[in-house]
């Protein structure tokens, strides 16, 4: 928090001082008065883009989640299903951003379509990691009370890949709001990324600035509210983390 506090220290100065000047480099304060001062366009701009990255990410899991089991429960499926997840990912967001918005218009859908494409392949990673990490032991003891495959994958394996889990969504979190922005530059009817053109084609940089710091704000929410959703629903998988940060 300090070096946050310093850093904005640094940029009020300099751009109050010795910058090329408030159209080129406002400074903070300037942004949050202009910001504040739009606020009703910021906050009806931030509605849309939450709203996709909130649905993106929940199908994201969605999707994730039934890959990875598909992914546990045969190994052909692993062999045929990973390298294409691979390759997903190689796919430039630049220029599958366009596409899907000429493909799937300029509605709420090819935002979400696109957040998902980003975040399935990390989801799926996390659940895939967890799975594997079961205790071994664990599994033996079950199956030789004669516990079936999906007595084990419940008892075992599902509350292992939990905390892999909440650390790709994590990731995933950071990336979908990305996402969200990025396609509505591509192409959006609103949303904070056609708030941020219009506000740079308006030669208007404080403002652009303003829309930074919500998209960031969104960010870091998004992200604390998943530690404390990993408090209340894993409570055992907190404290063990807890305890090896203490040693």
């Amino acid at each position: 928090m300090l070096l946050v506090v310093l850093l904005f220290g640094i940029w009020q100065l300099y751009a109050a001082t010795a910058g090329p000047g408030p159209d080129v480099l406002p400074t903070p304060l300037r942004v949050v008065q202009q910001g504040w001062g739009d606020r009703e366009n910021l906050l009806a701009n931030t509605w849309p883009t939450l709203r996709a990255t909130l649905i993106g990410l929940a199908l994201s899991v969605a999707v994730g989640f039934g890959f990875a089991v598909l992914v546990d429960l045969s190994g052909l499926a692993r062999r045929a299903v990973l390298p294409v997840l691979v390759v997903s990912q190689t796919l430039p967001l630049v220029a599958l951003a366009p596409l899907v918005i000429v493909w799937f218009g300029f509605g709420q859908f090819p935002k979400i379509l696109l957040i998902v494409f980003v975040n399935f392949f990390s989801t799926t990673l996390s659940f895939v990691e967890g799975f594997r990490s079961a205790d071994p032991d664990s599994v033996a003891l079950l199956r030789s009370m004669g516990a079936g495959r999906w007595r084990v994958f419940r008892t075992v394996r599902l509350p292992s890949a939990l905390p892999y889990f909440m650390a790709g969504l994590r990731i995933a979190i950071t990336y979908s709001v990305v996402s969200a922005i990025f396609a509505e530059y591509a192409g959006a009817e609103a949303g904070l990324g056609v708030y941020m053109q219009f506000a740079k084609n308006s030669f208007r940089t404080d403002l652009v600035l303003a829309a930074v710091f919500v998209t960031a704000s969104l960010t870091l929410t998004l992200f604390a509210l998943s530690y404390l959703i990993e408090r209340i629903a894993l409570p055992w998988a907190f404290l063990v983390r807890a305890g090896e940060a203490s040693r």
